[in-house]
């Protein structure tokens, strides 16, 4: 754990507090953040805002900050009706909810609907946060097994369902780190045999390639199902932190009561609401990486490696024998992927051109070494 090299000789050790058990040796969840060159392990957007809308954005701050002294507003709705607007489908400000990131937008979930005595149910492998909001809320996490391709039998999924009972199964589309989007009559088939609330985590749509459809459609069918989204990704907004979810006014009312007060600043209410008033400037990039990303897959698999397909902006490819060792040589040479997934495979962001021919050069040179 960061920061636990050696105790301290005073007794005032990570070890000498009463720390909840099931935290004892655990390390706080984070990819490296390190000072390399070419940066293409947590799917950032690479491009940043252009100077206009970072003049807005900082008018936005601005304005915000002259009332700095009093509380924003404890209900986000100028933010939630942009959502709704931004998601269409007939949403409404009630139906949207917003908070620090998905990951708080999860903990609400979990906090409202599962808890001691609960479970929570996805599928593997899936986004490594989730059995860390499990074990944050008490919450007994469990999984079923994705197939080799990483799609999702929904025979299968509906038979785990019906064994394990689980109080709260997330679907991640597209998935995290494999990339793999989920049809519509597997989310069906689950959302069906499912006793409690369903959660289709679509963090990385925005990337899907044309035709892939979106959980948001089945909203009016089922009112125990949400669909969660992210500025992080598409928006180049990861630095803001704003998360949101689309859901029934009642699935809502049920996170408002276990958020904590004035959980969104006034100042990422603004900042949000400028990011998606630009959302066609923002969002304008999106075609570039899905085009790097398919290209990119093309490429690692004129490489000899195995790719999994995928419509987020990343790629799952292995596999290796030691997928460390690949891993290190190319941080040796400048860029940083994500060393996740199952054994064997590693992740890449879809970049800029540069950042795409760096790591090129970096694998081709590694994958001799190595091979």
């Amino acid at each position: 754990m960061t920061g636990t090299a050696g105790p301290p000789s005073d007794g005032s050790g990570l070890a000498d507090l009463p720390l909840r058990p099931e935290l004892v040796g655990e390390e706080p969840y984070g990819a490296p953040q390190l000072d390399v060159p070419y940066r293409l392990n947590v799917n950032e957007n690479p491009y940043p805002p252009s100077a206009v809308v970072i003049a807005d954005i900082a008018a936005a701050a601005a304005t915000a900050a002259t009332e700095m002294n009093r509380y924003p507003d404890r209900e986000a709705r100028a933010l939630r009706a942009d959502l709704a607007t931004y998601l269409g489908h007939g949403l409404t400000a009630d139906q949207i909810w917003a908070a620090n990131g998905s990951n708080e937008v999860m903990l609400h979930v979990l906090g409202a609907f599962a808890g001691p005595g609960r479970s929570v149910l996805s599928f593997a492998p899936t986004y490594s946060m989730y059995p860390e909001y499990a074990r944050d809320t008490h919450t007994t996490w469990l999984t079923a097994p994705r197939q080799d391709d990483f799609t999702i039998d929904p025979d299968r999924a509906v038979a785990a369902i019906k064994e394990h009972r689980p109080d709260v199964v997330f679907v991640t589309s597209p998935n995290n780190p494999t990339g793999t989007a989920v049809a519509l009559d597997t989310l069906i088939k689950i959302i069906e045999a499912a006793p409690g609330v369903i959660i289709v985590d679509e963090a990385y749509y925005e990337f899907a390639r044309a035709g892939t459809p979106s959980a948001l459609e089945l909203l009016p069918r089922f009112p125990r199902l949400a669909v969660t989204r992210t500025m992080s990704k598409a928006f180049a907004f990861a630095g803001g932190r704003l998360g949101y979810l689309a859901a029934s006014a009642a699935f809502v009312d049920a996170l408002r009561i276990i958020r904590l007060p004035y959980h969104l600043s006034a100042v990422t209410q603004a900042v949000a609401r400028v990011a998606l008033a630009h959302a066609d400037e923002l969002l304008a990039r999106v075609a570039d990486l899905r085009a790097a990303r398919d290209e990119l897959a093309v490429w690692l698999a004129g490489q000899g490696l195995e790719v999994a397909e995928s419509d987020a902006n990343f790629i799952l490819f292995g596999r290796f024998p030691d997928r460390h060792a690949v891993w290190q040589g190319l941080l040796d040479r400048g860029v940083l992927i994500r060393e996740t997934g199952p054994d064997g495979w590693l992740r890449v962001s879809a970049g800029t051109p540069a950042e795409m021919t760096a790591f090129k050069d970096a694998l081709e040179t590694v994958l001799k070494e190595t091979r």
